[in-house]
């Protein structure tokens, strides 16, 4: 069952002493020991801009700075989680024609992660360029033309689009499958464009864990937690990739303290993590007597049950798809990116989750099937499968 590409695209659009620490541990499996280094305090205290600030990976993004010593100021439009951090300095605007806030102030750093239009991002990174040391541009693996190949680097193609598809793009409402990676590509390059040589582009694959509202992978330790027979996609033994929201705002900060440059894919190991570890995980956290039965790709195509939608994180390694799992994460690595064992994701998002209003929990899940569904998919293999 291949998963177009405009699928996978769309669905991800709508993650001294601390150096040898990642060294050591940072090309350890997914599932293996993480280093803890938020107990060690930056190097000296940084004025941290963020635009935007207040989704997701934002505050996790605070949390790291503040737990490390940073000073950090928020730009937005106010919207979001608006009693979020209220001992933090925020300035209002809108990053569509709305910067009047910024003039005139100088931070360390500017934090880009909510930047999808060039224009937007172009008229930012131009006025802050003056007044800033560094801007850190939060991307997507999305940016690369074809999925197909395994091994997708920094230095792999990327999607392009007309000038007359750039200029249709005005905001984020114009934002599509097929023009989402090509414009994030795009943003890149403006912000190089105005800080040259003072830009750091982070390109995360899915990002997971606490606060994740678009139940992308929240939908597996929730639905497993609620134990019974599980429809599982593919085999245990299938690989994919994910991000801990916490382990990339990590990554984001220690750019920050370490005034890295340049470009870096963001995501767990290539071809270790599987489905099979991330359900177990589930299991063993949720304490549940879930058991998971396996369908293969071929059986839920014939079923119309969408990979990475209906079946979320898994993908098919076959098609526009193949390449999915496999990005090259080495610079990385080698710049400090570390990984927390996938069962402290699964704790992470579970403790989140419980603690969300009893509406939000009750409310049909936003990735995944529904309950309903599902028992009959079971029935159905089942039959077929005696």
């Amino acid at each position: 069952m291949p998963l177009s590409r405009r699928d996978f695209i769309k669905s991800t659009a709508l993650a001294g002493a601390a150096g040898a620490a990642a060294a050591a541990v940072g090309a350890l499996r997914p599932g293996e020991a993480r280093a803890d280094l938020t107990a060690l305090r930056g190097p000296r205290r940084l004025k941290i801009l963020i635009l935007g600030g207040t989704a997701f990976l934002g505050p996790a993004v605070v949390n790291e700075a503040r737990t490390r010593g940073h000073e950090v100021t928020l730009f937005n439009r106010g919207r979001t989680n608006a009693d979020i951090f209220p001992d933090i300095e925020r300035l209002k605007g809108d990053r569509d024609g709305d910067l009047e806030s910024l003039k005139g102030r100088q931070w360390d750093v500017c934090l880009d992660d909510s930047g999808y239009i060039p224009h937007m991002v172009r008229d930012s990174a131009e006025l802050l360029a003056p007044n800033v040391g560094q801007y850190i541009f939060i991307s997507s693996i999305s940016v690369y033309k074809d999925f197909t190949f395994k091994g997708l680097n920094e230095k792999s193609p990327v999607g392009t689009l007309t000038d007359e598809a750039v200029a249709a793009a005005k905001t984020q409402k114009d934002i599509t499958g097929e023009n989402y990676g090509p414009l994030k590509a795009l943003c890149e390059q403006a912000a190089e464009k105005a800080c040259p040589g003072r830009t750091c582009v982070i390109r995360p694959g899915l990002i997971v864990g606490p606060m994740d509202r678009s139940d992308r992978f929240t939908y597996w330790p929730v639905r497993v937690a609620r134990g019974g027979e599980v429809l599982a996609p593919g085999a245990p033994g299938d690989v994919t990739q994910v991000m801990d929201v916490r382990d990339l705002a990590a990554f984001v900060v220690r750019c920050i303290e370490q005034k890295t440059t340049g470009t870096f894919n963001a995501t767990s190991a290539p071809g270790e993590l599987t489905m099979g570890e991330i359900l177990e995980a589930c299991k063993s956290v949720s304490a549940s007597d879930a058991t998971f039965t396996w369908a293969d790709a071929a059986w839920l195509e014939k079923k119309e049950v969408q990979a990475w939608s209906d079946m979320p994180v898994w993908v098919p390694l076959v098609g526009d798809s193949a390449g999915h799992p496999f990005v090259d994460v080495s610079r990385a690595l080698k710049a400090g990116l570390v990984f927390r064992p996938i069962s402290e994701t699964v704790r992470g998002t579970l403790d989140w989750w419980n603690a969300e209003p009893q509406a939000r929990r009750e409310a049909p899940m936003k990735a995944g099937i529904t309950a309903e569904r599902e028992g009959e998919l079971l029935t159905a293999w089942h039959a077929e499968h005696p």
